[in-house]
């Protein structure tokens, strides 16, 4: 975490999810980026102002109803295209998660207005900032990857054939199995011998949900579980999966309406007449 002058500000980390090199969130008010080149994949939203910059000595524009993807090794600049500056995140995405081939389109229309899209960049954005929902990111950057390749190749999504229930009963026994300990998506799909992104989309088409929406509502009913035997919370976040106290209250929130710490116990027969005596 850094601080610049002039009311900027800046944070920047390596997440633990494959392909994605570091997560940068921006706010800059009078900052000019000079040239330069990166060796990945720079994915990049707007959240307020807007940002004007080169790209291969062409002239172009970020906004907050567009996506932005620059290249590697393309040289570009950025600065405030108001007084008002700018605040933005960013993915520097690993070169191997998109085609060479596309390089090229992207420097021609780094630009891509796609209202989804950029929903899906903003809810992957949260899922990285919260540690323990490795797996929700994975699965979304999955699915951004996919929608990044059907864009650049300038082609209508392909229909696909409804899939055999066959994968995503697979996959939930591997969730049900794993509740706890956890398990990647490129884990899953290697022991499945299913494209991550397959795995993802047959998974939510025969389930209604996404895998990563699946296992955490599984841990949140082994949390409970524990919570209505007794144990503290501190306890119940690790026992049940969660990355830490925080991360199961979070969760356990949005899923029961109430905190684990508040969550009721209803006293045994043998509890109640102790309380009496």
């Amino acid at each position: 975490m850094a601080t610049r002058p002039a009311g900027s500000h800046v944070s920047a980390w390596r997440p633990a999810v494959a392909g994605v090199a570091e997560v940068f969130h921006a706010h800059f008010l009078d900052h000019a980026y000079p040239r330069h080149v990166h060796e990945v994949w720079t994915l990049l939203i707007v959240d307020d102002g807007a940002v004007r910059y080169d790209l291969d000595r062409h002239r172009h524009g970020a906004l907050r109803t567009s996506v932005t993807l620059l290249p590697p090794y393309v040289p570009h600049d950025g600065r405030a295209a108001t007084v008002d500056g700018f605040r933005k995140r960013v993915l520097y995405l690993d070169t191997a998660v998109l085609d060479a081939e596309l390089v090229g389109r992207a420097v021609d229309q780094p630009g891509i207005v796609d209202p989804q899209l950029r929903d899906r960049i903003h809810l992957l954005h949260r899922a990285l900032d919260a540690p323990g929902d490795e797996f929700e990111a994975e699965g979304r950057l999955a699915l951004i990857l996919d929608r990044l390749h059907t864009r650049l190749r300038r082609r209508a999504p392909v229909t696909r054939a409804p899939a055999a229930p066959g994968l995503a009963v697979r996959l939930r026994e591997l969730l049900d199995a794993r509740t706890v300990e956890g398990v990647t998506l490129g884990e899953a799909a290697a022991l499945l011998h299913a494209h991550p992104t397959h795995l993802v989309r047959t998974f939510t088409a025969a389930h209604g949900v996404p895998p990563h929406s699946y296992l955490t509502g599984r841990r949140v009913e082994v949390a409970r579980r524990l919570l209505v035997a007794g144990q503290r919370p501190a306890e119940v976040a690790v026992a049940a999966g969660f990355f830490d106290q925080a991360h199961l209250a979070r969760h356990f929130r949005r899923y029961l309406g109430v905190s684990p710490a508040r969550f009721p116990r209803t006293p045994r027969s043998g509890d109640a007449a102790a309380a009496r005596s």
